[in-house]
């Protein structure tokens, strides 16, 4: 071999390590010899609380479900956004390291589409979702809900959809009717929980 290794050794490893596989495998063995069910209690963790499921169920429907209690506007959005936002997105939105979030419009059925929160977004509820749940880049979860509300304002000015006096909440942003609303097809199949 070229690495130096010889095939027998290689072969010696996968064995060995399938051997300890299989040992750590029979040690979680919830069936006793006989074949018996047995309780096997491995006290690994604590069990959730209501509390600790509430705290990572925050995603937010298309129609508005899971929106906190909260509002901002486009004034402030334009503040936060150039503080938490901009060394990524540009001053504006407009791109840099970080997605162009800023213009688009008109592009989706030509031959270089630019996917921007004005031209490919279907709802405004899913804009407001992913900024809180994985925006900063450096720090995500870290926006209050009131800077969400104000950043979602501000991008959704910034490319037209709402005027510059907009204040958006929980019963607002699901009103937001987003210029590509009709470009997606609905998923028929029933919703399981």
């Amino acid at each position: 071999m070229r690495d130096g290794r010889s095939p027998i050794r290689m072969r010696a490893r996968v064995a060995l390590i399938a051997l300890l596989s299989l040992a750590a495998l029979a040690s979680c063995s919830t069936i006793a010899p006989g074949g018996q069910d047995t309780e096997v209690s491995h006290d690994i963790g604590t069990p959730l609380t209501e509390q600790d499921l509430t705290a990572w169920n925050i995603d937010v429907a298309p129609d508005g479900r899971g929106l906190p209690a909260g509002s901002g506007d486009v004034a402030t959005g334009a503040h936060v956004f150039a503080t938490k936002c901009s060394a990524c997105h540009g001053a504006q939105g407009e791109g840099g390291l970080g997605d162009q979030l800023v213009g688009g419009q008109g592009t989706l059925t030509g031959v270089k589409p630019k996917r921007t929160v004005g031209s490919y977004w279907p709802y405004a509820t899913t804009l407001f979702d992913y900024i809180r749940r994985a925006m900063p880049y450096n720090a995500p979860e870290s926006l209050s809900a009131d800077e969400v509300y104000a950043v979602s304002a501000f991008l959704l000015n910034r490319n037209g959809i709402v005027p510059a006096n907009t204040t958006l909440d929980a019963a607002s942003l699901p009103r937001v009717v987003m210029p590509n609303r009709g470009g997606f097809v609905t998923d028929p199949r029933p919703e399981r929980l």
